[in-house]
């Protein structure tokens, strides 16, 4: 591993720390399925996390405050029939979440605001297609309601889950289990990682190959692949000698690569995550009780080993949080939530800054939970790049960006009742904000009266006392 770290970078004194034991979410049975998933996904709102079930496959949806140990009884997401092996919240809207399992089937649900207070059972569609569980589903990043999944018949499925049909099948690409899935930064291009050792870049609305590369990596474990922002792919894998290994590839040449590195001999599978703002690979192998992470650059060795945060426990599974989900006030630029075999771990990773003023070199704007397009553009073949906000006052999600997903289509008619209510998300947020500070306002008036009468009183308490020590005085 390269660790001459002599280059200038804001990056290279990043520190992950653990959070307190009371910031944990604890006595969660994490799922043992032998799947190489992340096991769980977190957005600014809630985490998930895939957990052992008897007779079917379920997840917990938990409020991010609600840390501590969770009851036996907490109620989860439990509606498939077989083991789930990979979730991903939606990233334009924070209450819904899209589930793959053992049981072929693709579930959207729909979460109430405060989180789950009885099981979930009703999705809000369920997508069939598959003939062979479904090990890996991904929303698309600037389209709203276009959902992909991958099955072990090594088949892509593109859904618009608005009306809850498969647009695209891409078949005959991969003669074997695909091991990862991932979005170009505007959605227009998927590279996916195969048991055949194979790269491969693909249109799926051309429905074909753009770009591979045969072995990849040489080994026979699995691979992963991602997208970086500037339209290079980042893989993870093993070498003949069952080393581990990173690569970055260039898809208009994949011949050779623009640089590999050998990590070490350990076999837990890497996964991959990627800061588009910053250009910083977060590496957490499955079994593994590190991250490491990388700044990838246009200088040569490309690939810069920045640090390793290390910890004693092994890690079964790892969330990964959105930038706009992150506390901008403590410099911090990635949170991980590691799972172990009983609990759920947040892991923060700052950047340690002397200034208590908005870093604008850590902040740049970040992708916003608004979609570039709608799923029937996407489809007819318009692109759009993320629509980034600003991180510079934290954010604050408004009330009325919840269920854009839902408001029209299948999901209107299957969503619950209870969660319809948000549907109008049109209205102005600022009549609300009002009440809301005219609520304070009047909660702030009321404080000051009792206080003015409260000093009244302490007056004339202390005129009475003065004039009792003047008698005593005479």
């Amino acid at each position: 591993m390269i660790r001459r770290v002599v280059r200038q970078s804001k990056f290279r004194h990043v520190f992950g720390q653990a959070v307190k034991n009371d910031q944990c979410y604890d006595d969660i049975r994490v799922s043992r399925v032998t799947w190489d998933s992340a096991f769980c996904a977190v957005n600014p709102k809630f985490v998930a996390i895939i957990v052992d079930a008897s007779g079917g496959g379920a997840f917990l949806v938990l409020p991010l405050l609600k840390t501590g140990r969770i009851d036996k009884a907490y109620p989860t997401v439990c509606g498939h029939t077989g083991p789930v092996l990979d979730i991903d919240w939606c990233p334009h809207n924070d209450h819904v979440i899209a589930s793959g399992s053992e049981d072929c089937a693709v579930m959207v649900w729909q979460i109430p605001e405060n989180g789950l207070n009885a099981p979930l059972s009703e999705p809000v569609v369920v997508l069939e297609g598959h003939s062979k569980r479904v090990g890996i589903v991904t929303w698309h990043p600037t389209a709203r309601n276009v959902l992909l999944s991958a099955g072990c018949d090594n088949l892509i499925i593109i859904w618009n889950v608005g009306t809850g049909e498969a647009l695209i099948n891409l078949e005959d690409m991969h003669p074997d289990v695909i091991f990862s899935v991932c979005w170009s930064r505007n959605g227009s291009l998927i590279c996916t990682a195969c048991k055949d050792k194979k790269v491969r870049v693909i249109d799926p609305r051309k429905g074909k190959i753009t770009a591979e590369k045969d072995k990849a990596h040489e080994g026979a474990r699995p691979m992963r692949a991602i997208f970086l922002a500037d339209g290079n792919i980042f893989t993870t894998g093993f070498s003949r000698m069952s080393e581990r290994q990173l690569a970055l590839w260039n898809p208009k040449n994949m011949e050779d690569p623009i640089s590999v590195h050998e990590m070490d001999t350990s076999n837990g599978v890497l996964l991959p995550f990627y800061d588009p703002d910053t250009n910083v690979v977060y590496l957490c192998g499955k079994g593994d009780s590190s991250i490491r992470y990388f700044e990838i650059t246009d200088e040569a060795p490309y690939v810069h080993y920045l640090n390793t945060f290390s910890s004693k426990e092994p890690q079964r599974g790892m969330g990964y949080m959105p930038k706009r989900g992150l506390d901008v006030n403590k410099c911090e630029i990635a949170r991980f939530y590691k799972l172990h075999e009983r609990k759920c771990e947040p892991i923060i990773m700052t950047v340690p800054r002397k200034s208590d003023l908005f870093q604008d070199d850590l902040y740049p704007d970040t992708a916003g939970p608004d979609p570039a397009l709608e799923a029937e553009e996407w489809f007819e073949g318009k692109n759009g790049e993320p629509i980034l906000i600003s991180l510079k006052h934290g954010y604050v999600p408004g009330k009325n960006r919840d269920l854009k997903v839902v408001k029209k289509n299948v999901l209107d008619n299957k969503a619950p009742k209870k969660v319809e209510e948000p549907a109008t998300p049109q209205k102005p947020a600022s009549p609300q904000l009002n009440r809301k500070n005219e609520v304070k306002l009047e909660e702030l008036l009321r404080e000051v009266k009792s206080l003015r009468d409260l000093v009244t009183l302490q007056d004339r308490r202390i005129a009475k006392l003065e004039e009792q020590v003047a008698k005593v005085a005479i």
